[in-house]
């Protein structure tokens, strides 16, 4: 369910930059209750609320929507990307290989 995967990234953004429930649901607005049922999938956010949200967080509509809208999939590409690029050049090439094992996999299914 698109609520779902929406309400867990906003919970991922939340926890990665340090608030509780209590504090985010105060800072725009909300009771607690109704922040945690957005974050199961329950409830959902009216566009205002989302912004807020986002504005409060700092977190882009790439964070919270990557695992509902297609183009996401291209986000999270970059980010693995980004990752990979840290790496050794030795650990890198083990990951891509698996990777590109999964994806002879999936054609093949």
């Amino acid at each position: 369910m698109q609520n779902e995967g929406i309400g867990r990234r906003i919970q991922a953004c939340r926890k990665a930059r340090g608030f509780t429930q209590e504090e985010l649901a105060e800072r725009i607005d909300l009771s607690r209750n109704y922040l945690s049922a957005v974050e199961r999938g329950i409830n959902q956010l009216s566009l205002d609320k989302l912004i807020e949200l986002m504005n409060v967080l700092e977190c882009n509509a790439d964070e919270i929507f990557a695992d509902v809208i297609k183009t996401g999939v291209q986000t999270k590409a970059s980010v693995l990307s980004e990752k990979l690029k840290d790496l050794p050049l030795s650990e890198q090439k083990r990951i891509l290989e698996v990777i590109d094992t999964l994806i002879r996999t999936a054609k093949t299914e």
